[in-house]
């Protein structure tokens, strides 16, 4: 499947009031955050991250988010994983936890780092046992446990089950970040099954969620996407150029698009 795994964040989007929050910090952190500014958004989390639970796995998700993008950072990511896991408290801290490590376990599989696949699927299934089903964290454990069937157990039909589910509770939710990603999935599932017009849509809805939210580094893939199930070839370039341009203004992140549209150099400086 084309871009089969693409690395890309979805983290915790807060009690309904999307990616920025109500709190100033959460609001610096996702400016940062969107402009792949990760070690700097960490950093504003640390001192709290210290010694709260919710700080920490915030701080964690930035992480982990660079490491997808950037396919460095592993060591610290991790070293903040096992801070969330201790400061956890209930079952909704752990289980949020739990979904952070599926998570970091998936993308250390995806990206080649190490082979951690058991480690992704055992963390989500723990997850699983431990959210309630109401849970705020619900829709992002599903879209993972979709991104584990899509891309380590190549089943497509589970995959598509497990985006929708995460797209119907990223809408109840209201997160709409989260949202960004489901459409995206539901999309490239579409396109593999052909459904050229469904696909068109859901990038495209992806793409609008994420310009209004100001997601600049979540923007140049969404681009991209579209630009392959648009059907004009002159608005695929266009497309395509576009995504190129805000790589190279973000320094080559994502690193696997930059070596897709030909800007490898900047990729490979990005993750060193």
């Amino acid at each position: 499947m084309r871009d089969a795994g693409l690395p890309e964040p979805s983290g915790p989007q807060g009690s309904g009031q999307g990616p920025h929050g109500g709190d100033p910090l959460d609001r610096d952190v996702w400016r940062l955050r969107s402009r792949a500014c990760w070690d700097d958004a960490a950093a504003l989390l640390a001192p709290r991250a210290a010694a709260e639970p919710g700080p920490a796995l915030r701080r964690t998700a930035v992480l982990v988010e660079r490491c997808m993008f950037t396919g460095a950072g592993w060591g610290a990511a991790e070293d903040s994983l096992r801070a969330a896991e201790a400061l956890a408290t209930d079952d909704e801290e752990r289980g949020a936890a739990a979904c952070e490590r599926g998570h970091l376990a998936y993308a250390s599989t995806l990206l080649g780092v190490r082979d951690r696949a058991d480690e992704a699927r055992a963390a989500l299934g723990r997850a699983a046992a431990l959210l309630t089903p109401r849970s705020p964290t619900r829709p992002l454990l599903d879209f993972r446990r979709g991104l584990i069937a899509q891309h380590l157990s190549d089943n497509p039909s589970d995959a598509t089950a497990a985006f929708q589910r995460a797209h119907a509770g990223a809408a109840a939710h209201g997160h709409r970040l989260l949202l960004s990603f489901t459409w995206r999935h539901v999309a490239a599932m579409a396109e593999h099954d052909g459904k050229i017009a469904e696909a068109r849509h859901g990038f495209t809805e992806s793409l609008r969620i994420r310009e209004e939210l100001g997601y600049l580094v979540g923007i140049a893939p969404a681009l991209a996407s579209l630009a392959a199930v648009v059907g004009e070839e002159a608005e695929a370039v266009r497309l395509r150029a576009e995504a190129a341009r805000l790589v190279r203004l973000l320094g080559g992140v994502p690193g696997w698009l930059a070596e897709r549209l030909g800007l490898g150099a900047l990729g490979q400086a990005a993750g060193a």
